[in-house]
């Protein structure tokens, strides 16, 4: 499994209820692909979500969002997690 970072931006802002929301229907999703969403982080006014998940590549955890409510990200990077 591979640490991934995730970006997204949606224009016009984005609300922290809207992205739990998504974050737990990624979470009702991610098992059957053996993705897990860790944690994300939201800036409502700039309408930026990060999401911070572990996953066996990138296109399988594309495909848990895509899924789970069709907010795939604009950018995704694999991550090392630091101390």
């Amino acid at each position: 499994m591979t640490l991934f970072m995730d970006a997204h931006t949606l224009e016009g802002g984005v609300s922290a209820a809207d992205v739990a929301a998504a974050h737990q229907a990624d979470v009702e999703t991610q098992g059957k692909y053996g993705v897990n969403y860790l944690r994300y982080w939201v800036d409502e006014a700039a309408g930026k979500i990060f999401c911070l998940v572990d996953a066996p590549d990138a296109e399988t955890a594309t495909t848990v969002h895509r899924e789970a409510h069709g907010l795939v990200a604009d950018e995704i990077y694999a991550v090392i997690e630091g101390t």
